[in-house]
Formats: structure tokens, sequence, C-alpha cells
């Protein structure tokens, strides 16, 4: 195997301050890193450190619990609740070493609650939490969409929180410790991999690395697995975003979904501790309509891309591993 690359690339760094009075000039930005890098980071958001290290608290609370307490809340098909070492990454063919527990707001997540007597207080929590993500989330959708000559709010009516079937997810997750010293054994965090949800917003703690990202994404059905990767650095205070599959073919493909992983450590200087972070999913309703300003893919629904997206990406990137391995 290829000894891995690193290059230092820039990653957009975008302040939110005064968001409303700077909104175009916010948009030129976000319409920038959206076409050159598809990954920035947000600064001066409105949410303080403090309060995600807080809802970090409450992430740790609920790993912590005995797995018994956990499988009470088993994740399901509709991407809600608790799973544990099951996501298999096609670019690895091996399960990630984490755990997660996938939130939604609307009725997917009847029954996938935690209980109250096991973590006080967690529904609250957590839903006050994200609802201040999504209103982030929809001022970046209004600068998006007039990026794209769309009405303002076209794409926060296609990703409506309200309704009951609401497909946007925030994932708790938790990577567990790693061995310092060789044991024989290949351990992975989150293989390499591309988004397909509309945009994701994540929060990573202090000290707790391992993001990077790597260029070589061309079109929505291209993969590049290249070996150059840009390390992301994991600041508690920062946002970082990056566009997905959707958005991708929702701008005609002027916007890039980038390949990026949460490498697992092996060598000097990578993190080998506990890792948790804190990943929201832009997921559209079922029934949204999506087709970009140019008309360059037919239109298709919500629930029809999320199920070509799972389908493509998989394929394409077992025929690249293929490519990679006989050459």
């Amino acid at each position: 195997m290829a000894q891995t690359r690193y290059v230092d690339r820039r990653i957009p760094q975008i302040s939110l301050a005064d968001r409303e009075r700077r909104i175009d000039e916010i948009t030129t930005e976000l319409v920038d890193a959206a076409e050159n890098v598809g990954f920035f980071t947000l600064i001066e958001h409105g949410i303080s450190k403090e309060d995600i290290e807080s809802i970090f608290a409450t992430s740790k609370n609920f790993f912590d619990l005995p797995d018994a307490a956990k499988t009470t809340v088993p994740w399901n098909a509709n991407n809600v609740g608790w799973e544990k070492n099951s996501q298999v990454r096609p670019s690895t063919g091996k399960p990630d070493s984490k755990e997660s527990y996938q939130l939604q707001f609307g009725d997917n997540m009847k029954g996938h609650w935690i209980a109250d007597e096991a973590l006080p207080g967690f529904q609250t929590t957590a839903l006050d939490f994200m609802h201040r993500v999504q209103q982030i989330s929809e001022f970046l959708m209004r600068c998006f969409a007039r990026g794209l000559g769309f009405s303002d709010d076209y794409f926060i009516k296609c990703h409506d929180i309200a309704r009951p079937d609401s497909q946007t997810t925030m994932r708790l997750l938790h990577y567990f410790a790693l061995p310092e010293e060789a044991d024989g054994k290949v351990y992975h965090r989150a293989g390499a991999h591309a988004d397909w949800d509309f945009l994701t917003l994540l929060f990573q703690k202090e000290g707790q690395g391992g993001l990077e990202i790597c260029p070589g994404r061309e079109v929505v059905t291209e993969f590049g697995i290249g070996d150059e990767w840009t390390k992301v650095e994991a600041k508690t205070g920062e946002i970082v975003c990056n566009i997905g599959d959707l958005l991708m073919s929702w701008s005609d493909d002027r916007f890039k979904s980038t390949f990026h992983r949460v490498k697992a450590p092996c060598e000097q200087g990578d993190y080998f501790g506990d890792r948790y972070s804190i990943a929201y999913f832009n997921q559209p309703c079922k029934d949204a309509l999506i087709q970009g300003p140019l008309k360059k893919y037919p239109m298709v629904t919500g629930a029809q891309f999320t199920d070509s997206a799972m389908k493509r990406n998989f394929a394409a990137l077992q025929d690249k591993l293929k490519a990679v391995a006989a050459a």
C-alpha cells in the first residue's frame, strides 16, 4: 500500500457574525467554497463553545450507559436509533470501530428516544440543540438558494423539519480508543466516503483529531481515491461543513461533494483515544422534487435520490477499488 501523502490545502473559514446584514457577502463566500473545495468551517455562528461542550457531555452520558440500556433504542431503516460496530464502509469492507445514536425530529423517533429513567432530560436537551443547528442550516440554505437562483425559502421547504416524516438527522458518534501498540488487527474509524445528504454540519472536540478530506471527486457518479489528504483540525467552537451528493446534483454539479474519512490512528502524532463528534445531516423530505436550475439530471423525489445514491455510491466505489488493486 502506498504511503499516505498529506498536503496543506486551505479550507475556507466563514464567519456568520451579523449574518442577516451580511447575507450577500456570506453567500458569495459559501458559493466560492462550495465550487472549489466542498468543505468549509463556520465561526461566530451563534452556538457558544460552552453549549457545544454541554451537548458533548450529554452524548458521552448516553454512550456511557450499559449496552443493555442502549439496545432499548436499536437502529432501524428509518435511520434512527443506536448501532455499534455495524456500519461497513464500501472503501474498507470492514465495520467502523465506533457506536452512534441517530436522532430525528418527527414520527420516526417514536419508541427510539432513550427513556428518561435511563438518562433524564436527554430528549429535551438533544431537541433543543437540534433546533439551534437547524437555524444555522436554514440560513445556509437561504444562501445556497440565492447562489443558484432559487427563491430564498426553496431549500428550507424541501427540508421542513416540522413535518412528521422529516428525514433530517443528528448523529452522535463515539469512536472507540484504539491500541497504540500494534496488535496484529486492522482498525477503521470512518472509511473514505462522500455524504449523500444536502449539507453536513460537524461538531468536533478539541484535540480529538482524525478528520481528513481528499481531492479527486469530479462529478456525482465518479470517485477519486487519491493518496493526498488534508487534515482538518478538531476545534470545539467551529462547525465543519461539507457539501453532500444531493446539493451537488441540485446545483447541476456546480458544487462539489468531497471525499473524506476519519482516519484510524496508526502513526506517531495521531490521536488514539476516544473520539466524540456530532454530525447533523440535512436530509430532504421524501416527496421533495429535486432538479437543478439547468436541469442536468431528471427530476427525482427525495426518496428516489437517497435510494439511488446509496446503490450508486457502493457500486462506483467498489469498481474504483478493484481498479486500484489491479493497477
